[in-house]
């Protein structure tokens, strides 16, 4: 697939190093005491239970929300080096075109530059023939795609992923999880969370393994999957629910 530039600075804002960091929300700790640094390379899937606090933990790195306790540190900070797709795309009322020459505009690409930049992404994503369609009326893997595409257009060092292709047929998580590949081949940081075992093994370089609000396992993705350490990321890998 083509580059696509963008106006993104390109001083690295890596590592990304996460120190002791809590969540809490009316008087429920939600995140507990995290400590973990991520690199600029290498696909990072986030796992976990449902409600083990994968999203939570994507969004203080993000920036969304704040943490109770603890430090979010990047190495340098960039309002537009980051990008965040979630798991139900929230797409503005207008174009699929304009949605991203609206994320490009926020980015500081010039007024020239911006539809040829978008009409760049929308091809990279397989929707070039949707530019001038309502972003609303697509179908799920249909917006999906542009989520990801808008995304991708400001070239953004990191990208974080939560559950892309949930409730997606077989052929759109196909198309999500090769435009994923691409994205990381151009050098965009990935950090995904998903709880599909299949395609945590398809995509992951390393693994972050979450249990009741907790950190229990950081591995390569090979060691996670063939000898996990603890009961709780066993229990996971074989597909039994874990409950202490």
């Amino acid at each position: 697939m083509a580059y696509v530039q963008s106006a993104v600075p390109s001083r690295s804002i890596f590592p990304l190093d996460l120190r002791n960091v809590c969540y809490s929300k009316a008087g429920q700790s939600l995140i507990t005491d995290i400590t973990v640094t991520l690199q600029a390379r290498g696909r990072t899937i986030v796992m976990g239970p449902n409600g083990a606090g994968k999203s939570l933990l994507m969004r203080l790195c993000h920036g969304l929300i704040r943490p109770s306790a603890g430090q979010v540190n990047w190495s340098s900070e960039q309002r537009h080096a980051q990008a965040m797709v979630f798991q139900t795309p929230v797409l503005l009322r207008r174009s699929a075109i304009k949605n991203v020459e609206f994320a490009l505009r926020a980015t500081g690409a010039r007024a020239r530059d911006r539809r040829e930049l978008a009409e760049a992404a929308l091809q990279q994503a397989g929707i070039a023939h949707l530019a001038h369609r309502q972003a609303r009326v697509l179908s799920g893997g249909e917006k999906q795609k542009l989520a990801l595409a808008r995304a991708w257009s400001i070239r953004p060092q990191i990208l974080f992923l939560d559950e892309p292709t949930a409730h997606l047929d077989p052929s759109a998580v196909y198309a999500i999880e090769q435009m994923i590949k691409s994205i990381d081949e151009q050098g965009t940081k990935i950090v995904m969370s998903t709880h599909d075992l299949s395609q945590a093994q398809r995509l992951a370089d390393e693994v972050l393994f979450l249990h009741q609000g907790k950190l229990v396992e950081h591995a390569a993705a090979l060691v996670f999957f063939e000898q996990p350490h603890t009961p709780a990321a066993q229990a996971f890998v074989n597909g039994e629910l874990y409950w202490e």
